[in-house]
């Protein structure tokens, strides 16, 4: 057995006959309560009916002993199959955007020019900063220290390091569109 009894599966007293509407009726909510902990919502029924297509297709030779134990066994194949397709899935669909992905330009003399002139006036806009914001901006992001250090360092509150991070980060913002 998979160690699946309890609350997974209520067998009835005697097993249905070989005929699949007693196999749902009779193990259906098992099969949805054991799919809705390992798969989404929205593939519960349609697992649950690749578990009963399986064993309609399936020929037996002898009855089954532990239908449970068997339903379960296919359930959790179609689990593992259900993963490994939408695992080739997603794959497949990552290499068609890579494929598809437009391929950056080569650095043209244009593209230079414009990367220099935005880092210029980056640079100009982080200059012209009032000299307390342009200090507490220069240790958050270029010591890479908290505010709560930023605030110690300055002798301030932490509440006024982020009060100086947001007028910085405004100013910048609005110097950097001017310059469009």
């Amino acid at each position: 057995m998979l160690g699946l009894e309890g609350p997974y599966l209520t067998m009835p007293a005697s097993r249905p006959d070989s005929d699949i509407e007693a196999w749902v009726s009779a193990y259906g909510p098992g099969l949805r309560r054991y799919f809705r902990r390992r798969a989404s919502e929205a593939d519960v029924d349609d697992l649950v009916q690749d578990v009963f297509l399986r064993l309609q297709a399936a020929k037996f030779s002898a009855p089954i002993d532990n239908v449970e134990g068997y339903l379960f066994a296919t359930a959790r194949n179609v689990l593992i199959d259900a993963y490994r397709q939408r695992a080739r899935s997603n794959a497949a669909a990552r290499e068609k955007w890579a494929a598809e992905a437009p391929t950056s330009d080569p650095l043209s003399p244009e593209r230079i020019a414009i990367g220099q002139d935005e880092y210029r006036r980056v640079v100009e806009a982080i200059v012209n900063l009032p000299p307390r914001a342009r200090e507490a901006f220069e240790l958050h992001r270029f010591e890479h220290l908290t505010y709560q250090a930023i605030a110690q360092r300055m002798g301030i509150t932490k509440e006024s390091v982020k009060e100086l991070m947001h007028r910085a980060l405004v100013r910048i913002a609005e110097d950097m569109e001017v310059g469009q």
